[in-house]
């Protein structure tokens, strides 16, 4: 039995979720370095403060796929989760502008940050999962075309909003250690407009039950118990191997004097060391049910063509967060020759950056629709992806190089081509190749991928620019554009992944 085909506004409306929660992250993105210098953090501190963002989307979105997978309500089985995440993001949007006038101002807006981006992947990791459950095999490539176009439409919007309102006559300056008008209130219409976006989704979709799901389901799938039984097999020797290397990086802290957010790094090793052992345990006595089991089994146990993939996401994500937290440092010192928060020249450098990551959003939203197609119709998934992400590079490298603020706006037309491709192909190769059944838990683990990088970049990046670049983050989209080169390269090994009837050119 074959899902039926979707129309145009069924694809529509099984991604508009979508668009609200990327005008969220957009905001965030765009904002937050400029939010937290403003509050007093100087250049150095900001991966540290960043490093709440990619941390909790480590925590949250494995257990979200993995509850989400076994969910069904009145709401159906991902719905719940887009509307519970999207009410608390929506609130943390609202409060976050209140931050100058706490008590702790830094502390409380990277609470804030917490909360936002912790409501964000409980919305955002489902949405995932959700194309793969209402589609087709032959649509997943356009489903995740669809909504990568309402992440860019959403990002163009989040991005614009200080830019634009500025030039409606909110002023874009404050008093030091205040937020412009321009922010606050790009704030609160984001936190409306993402509410509204995902009760679209939630009010006009139906979820198929689990009944349907079933019917659905190919017959040659993997039993879905067999990664977590698997799991009894293997030894505590891995465990131990995880929890040494993290009480080595610790260790290193102290050794080199490394900056105190490694920390982080190395207890986040220890602690999964601790977690498999217990999962192993659980596993050796048949409680292969629970929560724990299940998601280490399922990462342990992961399929080949999702490893392939993982290696590409480790190092596109790398660049991305490097992109988030160091473009307006660039821009502002580079281009518009200042580092001072509170100075006119800082303030309109940061606003070039929003329009900047508006025109990278933009770029992202067409080439999904229409250039992405065309490439993947033409060389296959594999290729189009490899190819975006050189083009990306090309992009950073232009940062590297130019003092136009005009001229910057070529290089984020190739890295919004690469920002397309990042968010479909992957995507749309691992709904087509994955466990319908468990969609959920491995987009969920899919994502630590995406997170570890991050994590990497927020606690090791400081402490590089630290010791051989002081003072100059400009040289921070070099790493950015040899992590994109890299990505494309490791990309070129996922086709041997792929079943010889999926390794042709899709026709999506």
């Amino acid at each position: 039995m074959e899902k039926p085909r979707q129309s145009f506004f069924g694809l529509w409306n099984i991604s508009f979720g979508f668009f609200g929660i990327q005008i969220g992250f957009a905001l965030q993105n765009a904002n937050m370095s400029r939010v937290f210098q403003t509050l007093g953090a100087s250049m150095d501190d900001l991966p540290a403060l960043w490093v709440a963002a990619p941390l909790t989307g480590l925590i949250v979105q494995p257990i979200i796929g993995h509850m989400s997978d076994r969910t069904w309500s009145r709401l159906g089985r991902r719905r719940p989760y887009f509307l519970t995440g999207a009410l608390l993001a929506a609130l943390a949007l609202f409060v976050m502008p209140l931050a100058p006038g706490m008590g702790a101002a830094l502390v409380f807006a990277s609470a804030m940050l917490w909360l936002l981006d912790a409501s964000l992947n409980v919305s955002m990791e489902p949405f995932r999962a959700f194309v793969g459950d209402m589609l087709r095999t032959d649509q997943h490539s356009a489903g995740y075309a669809v909504q990568t176009a309402f992440i860019g439409a959403g990002a163009v919007v989040g991005s614009i909003f200080p830019w634009l309102l500025e030039h409606l006559g909110v002023a874009n300056l404050a008093t030091p250690g205040a937020l412009p008008d321009t922010v606050r209130w790009s704030f609160q219409a984001g936190g409306v407009a993402l509410l509204v976006a995902v009760v679209w989704t939630v009010v006009t979709t139906r979820e198929y039950s689990p009944a349907e799901q079933a019917a659905f389901a190919d017959a040659d799938e993997t039993p879905v118990d067999v990664p977590v039984r698997a799991l009894a097999a293997k030894s505590f020797g891995s465990s131990a191997m995880w929890a040494v290397l993290g009480l080595i990086v610790i260790a290193l802290v102290e050794g080199f004097a490394l900056e105190k957010e490694v920390y982080l790094l190395g207890g986040l090793l220890v602690l999964y060391g601790a977690l498999s052992a217990i999962a192993i345990s659980l596993a050796r006595k048949g409680k292969t049910s629970g929560m724990l089991a299940s998601i280490v089994g399922d990462f342990a146990g992961m399929p080949e063509v999702m490893k392939r993939l993982a290696l590409v996401q480790f190092f596109s994500w790398s660049a991305l967060f490097i992109m988030w937290i160091n473009t307006t440092p660039v821009v502002t010192q580079y281009v518009f020759g200042s580092s001072d928060a509170a100075s006119a020249a800082y303030n309109e450098g940061a606003n070039w950056v929003n329009v900047l990551f508006t025109v990278y959003n933009g770029v992202a939203a067409v080439a999904a629709l229409f250039l992405l197609p065309f490439l993947s119709r033409k060389l296959g998934q594999v290729l189009t992806h490899s190819l975006c992400l050189c083009i990306g590079a090309a992009g950073f490298l232009g940062f590297f190089v130019l003092r136009d603020p005009q001229a910057l706006l070529l290089c984020e037309i190739g890295i919004g081509v690469a920002w397309a491709s990042i968010l479909a192909m992957p995507y749309a190769i691992l709904a087509s190749n994955l466990p319908q059944a468990k969609l959920g838990i491995y987009m969920g683990l899919f994502n630590v991928f995406v997170v570890i990088p991050q994590l990497l970049v927020a606690t090791v990046m400081g402490t590089l620019m630290k010791a051989f670049f002081p003072g100059e983050p400009v040289w921070t989209m070099l790493f950015a554009a040899a992590a994109w080169i890299i990505a494309a390269l490791a990309m070129l090994r996922v086709s041997a992944s792929l079943p010889a009837h999926r390794t042709e050119p899709s026709h999506a």
